[in-house]
């Protein structure tokens, strides 16, 4: 292996509207794009292939594909070890439904406890970079809890608006971080207009899911383990719960970039990506079922699965296009089934998974049922969370 300082420190290259293509900075601030008001998405120097010796061994988290991430001083990495997750085998659910092989990735045991930590130590090191004092977020929970213990991390102030309906833990996490905490009555869109309020003036960075680049960076390295957890093989079908969606197009994005560094062989097949939604909440499935041109008049109700209650998600276009070129779906689930799927899991395999992963599972056992899944494709289940946050939504339904 090359000594660690000969490690390439990022391929950082530009930004591009996400809608229309046009290039922008990714040297300055931020946001959305000027021309289309629609996402930003980094890109890199891939012309060449990039050897995985870039990959830093010693780095037991996340911060391992620093090349391939848009921090370009570590100095300013505020990171508390995220990422690096475990990928567990399900062999009891898999004998007991009839999947040949069935896996599970835990993002319940990052930092914070959910994979919001990956986006947000992203966000805030190069907010931190990028000169930003503050940051604000409308939350249903987790990104808020991840954004107060990272801005602690890194010496800026937070701010975190979210539902009063969130379980108290959310909350008291974010105040033992010493984030600013303001409480709104609806859904996070709610809580989005309460940002735009109460930063009208601009002096904090909104790290709202989208509107700035880097959220994306930091959750597509859930793609780059996936791939270098299984030795550069996919699985044939990856299920993931999308409220805003971040995680499903990273994933994606990174086995796009895998693709042209050369870190996946030209044969092996990208998985089918499946969108799981809470049926409270489900502003996807109906764009997806052409029953509304788009989630912008959504109306969504409040879920068990606090991070699948987004009912304007800015990422619908990017979510629908995944969709559409990896031949995957999206599947709703109802509240009554995410309870079934947290006792399975924590009965038979010893998960105590959000209702969000709870969810991710009951749509593989309907996607079995259906056939849209056959029993001896490999399939990769998503847990986003730890279920112990949710116990004031599920407390004492442990019981059928």
């Amino acid at each position: 292996m090359k000594p660690i300082s000969t490690l390439p420190v990022s391929f950082l290259q530009s930004l591009h509207c996400s809608h229309c293509g046009t290039p922008d900075s990714a040297f300055v601030l931020q946001h959305t794009s000027r021309c289309c008001q629609a996402p930003l998405v980094a890109d890199y120097d891939l012309t060449e292939p990039v050897s995985k010796e870039i990959i830093n061994q010693q780095e037991h988290s996340m911060w391992r594909y620093a090349a391939l991430l848009p921090l370009l001083n570590q100095a300013h990495r505020a990171s508390l070890g995220e990422g690096l997750t475990p990928l567990l085998t399900l062999p009891h659910l898999a004998a007991q439904y009839g999947f040949a092989s069935l896996l599970l990735k835990d993002e319940g045991q990052n930092p914070t406890g959910s994979f919001k930590a990956r986006g947000l130590s992203m966000a805030v090191s190069k907010a931190l970079e990028l000169g930003v004092k503050g940051c604000i977020i409308p939350t249903a929970g987790n990104a808020g809890v991840a954004l107060a213990a990272y801005c602690a991390r890194a010496g800026l102030s937070a701010t975190v608006v979210m539902p009063r309906h969130t379980p108290a833990a959310f909350r008291e996490e974010c105040y033992w971080y010493g984030a600013d905490v303001e409480l709104v009555d609806g859904l996070i869109s709610d809580c989005g207009a309460w940002v735009r309020q109460l930063n009208a003036q601009g002096a904090l960075l909104d790290i709202s899911t989208l509107k700035e680049p880097y959220r994306l960076e930091g959750k597509k390295t859930m793609g780059y383990e996936i791939a270098e957890q299984l030795e550069w093989r996919l699985p044939e079908v990856l299920l993931y719960p999308a409220g805003g969606g971040t995680g499903l197009i990273g994933i994606w994005k990174a086995f796009q970039e895998m693709k042209k560094i050369g870190w996946l062989a030209p044969e092996v097949p990208l998985p089918r990506m499946v969108a799981v939604q809470a049926a409270n909440c489900c502003p996807l499935v109906e764009t997806y079922e052409g029953r509304q041109a788009s989630c912008q008049g959504y109306q969504g109700r409040p879920t068990l699965a606090n991070g699948l209650a987004v009912p304007h998600p800015l990422g619908e276009a990017l979510m629908l296009q995944v969709l559409h070129e990896s031949n995957g779906t999206v599947v709703s689930i109802q509240e009554e089934e995410m309870l079934t799927g947290m006792r399975e899991l924590g009965r038979r395999e010893g998960l105590f998974v959000a209702p969000e992963g709870a969810a991710v599972w009951m749509a593989a056992r309907h996607l079995l049922a259906t056939g849209w899944l056959r029993a001896d494709e490999q399939v990769l289940l998503l847990n986003t969370g730890n279920g112990q946050k949710y116990l004031e939504n599920v407390a004492g339904r442990a019981h059928h």
